[in-house]
């Protein structure tokens, strides 16, 4: 009784694939240009999609406005923390030249020496503050009231 069961089962299957193998082909064979012209359409739609996407994408565009603020016309250095720290007035002056935004050579330039001597004031300056950057050295000075 069972084998009848599955054998009956097995040739059901194989009858069911070969129908769907004959209507697939049929299928593909009755339709094949509407099949053909659905994946050449799919694919110009991804492409286009694609090509617009790229070639439509929005750039961003970062605009940097430098602003100068004018120290404040009242600025009074705080001699006590100048002391407290042991900046020299040369130091200080290689400070406000950093604040300025010029660079070692610049700064030696300007107030006449090498600047293997600027690179030691400003390592002295940085040593005091306990700063790393030169941008950190400036914000500390001007935190602690040392340069405007």
């Amino acid at each position: 009784m069972w084998k009848h069961v599955l054998l009956y089962g097995v040739v059901g299957g194989v009858l069911i694939a070969i129908l769907k193998l004959t209507e697939y082909r049929y299928l593909i064979v009755q339709h094949s240009l509407e099949i053909y012209g659905g994946i050449v359409a799919a694919i110009f739609a991804a492409v286009g999609i694609w090509l617009g996407r790229k070639l439509t994408r929005n750039t961003e565009t970062v605009v940097v406005k430098e602003v100068l603020v004018p120290a404040p016309s009242e600025f009074v250095r705080d001699q006590g923390k100048v002391e407290s720290l042991g900046i020299t007035p040369r130091e200080l002056e290689i400070l406000e030249l950093i604040a300025q935004g010029l660079s070692n050579k610049e700064i030696a330039d300007r107030v006449f020496v090498s600047e293997n001597t600027v690179k030691t004031h400003s390592s002295r300056v940085f040593d005091k503050l306990g700063a790393r950057r030169r941008t950190q050295a400036v914000q500390l000075g001007k935190d602690l009231r040392l340069i405007p």
